[in-house]
């Protein structure tokens, strides 16, 4: 008897607390709404005074101003990433009463670049799969998507040289950062001997320890992307490839290892390109494109003005000129907005003392 009336005690108090759930999710939908109701009426006000565009309604700095209160509120128990990720899905659908916002990303689909597109923008825009990076940034001069991404760095593997040449040429900013963690699986058909391992270059080093000890007979072929790789595991017996866990699914595939990457905070920064200058958001990047003159102390003289105003460099990586033997390009990411004053003058000085001076943009930085 005292059993029985302890399991119906814990119904009533499992229907309370499911009856207080609805309640809430029914404040939730509601205030979701009016949110959605508001964001509205801000594009009918940017058309009404000529400043609002597909790319305009979105606002880099502006998102990343809203998704910077949300953690500095978080309390759990959610964890973090979740909580940002709800907002970031919020703002998403709501962007999208305006239409489809079109991203342009290195193609096909199942990309780590359209993740990177996901995790930055949210699932209500318009994913756009184009071939190679110079298709991404030929998408987004020519108007077709407002927004392009493309990888620029890993953590284990350096600098995607491509992308920082085709800034030398392009008139394009960067408008934003995205970091994503990259997690390799093997991907193939269950019962067949490998014997290629196809990816893209940077997988297959990102992956080298693993393949020597595993794999290590297997020919190791270089395609244009991962998602290539799973198109080809796909047609043909006996080749596996590296690719995201979701892109096996889209290919009929299965896993046939995970998280075979050699480094466990194997990351990858992708750059947010288009034609936007996002205003000072709090915590900010710059980034930019110089070239020194090829003589003792030209690099200390490059840097001289970052360091009389106390300004950290984030980032210094070289590229060949292409103009000259042993002429060097430098990209240097620096913390700050140009906005700022110290940041501004800096700018003045080095623009002044350097034989080439491109500014690429100041951007919110990117957080989890």
């Amino acid at each position: 008897m005292a059993v029985l009336k302890k399991r119906v005690a814990a119904r009533t108090r499992l229907r309370a607390l499911r009856s207080r759930i609805d309640a809430i999710d029914i404040r939730i939908q509601d205030l979701v709404t009016r949110r959605a109701e508001l964001v509205q009426r801000v594009a009918r006000v940017k058309v009404a005074e000529k400043t609002g565009t597909r790319s305009t309604f979105y606002r880099p700095e502006r998102e990343a101003e809203v998704l910077k209160q949300v953690r500095a509120r978080h309390r759990g128990p959610l964890p973090m990433a979740d909580m940002t990720r709800l907002f970031r899905e919020i703002m998403s659908a709501c962007l999208a009463l305006e239409g489809p916002l079109r991203i342009a990303f290195l193609g096909p689909e199942g990309t780590y670049t359209e993740q990177a597109v996901l995790k930055h923008f949210g699932h209500s825009v318009e994913a756009v799969p184009v071939v190679g990076i110079d298709g991404v940034f030929q998408a987004v001069e020519s108007g077709e998507a407002p927004f392009g991404i493309v990888p620029v760095e890993n953590s284990s593997e350096g600098a995607v040289s491509y992308t920082l040449d085709r800034f030398m040429y392009s008139p394009l900013k960067i408008c934003g950062e995205v970091e994503l963690r990259i997690r390799h699986c093997l991907l193939g058909r269950l019962h067949t001997g490998a014997k290629v391992v196809a990816a893209h270059p940077q997988a297959l080093a990102q992956c080298r320890g693993w393949l020597d000890r595993h794999l290590p007979n297997a020919e190791r072929r270089p395609m244009t992307s991962n998602a290539e790789a799973v198109q080809l595991a796909s047609a043909r017996k006996n080749v596996v490839a590296i690719a995201a866990r979701p892109t096996a699914a889209l290919y009929g595939l299965e896993v046939l290892s995970a998280n075979i990457e050699d480094e466990p905070n194997n990351t990858t920064r992708f750059l947010i390109i288009g034609e936007q200058d996002p205003a000072p958001s709090g915590d900010d990047k710059t980034t930019l494109l110089l070239s020194a003159s090829n003589r003792p102390g030209a690099l200390a003289a490059l840097l001289a003005p970052f360091a009389r105003r106390h300004i950290s460099l984030s980032r210094i990586e070289s590229r060949p000129a292409r103009q000259g033997l042993w002429e060097y390009i430098f990209f240097l990411d620096i913390e700050g907005h140009i906005a700022e004053r110290r940041i501004a003058r800096a700018l003045q000085d080095l623009e002044r003392a350097v034989a080439f001076f491109k500014y690429l943009g100041s951007y919110p930085r990117a957080r989890a």
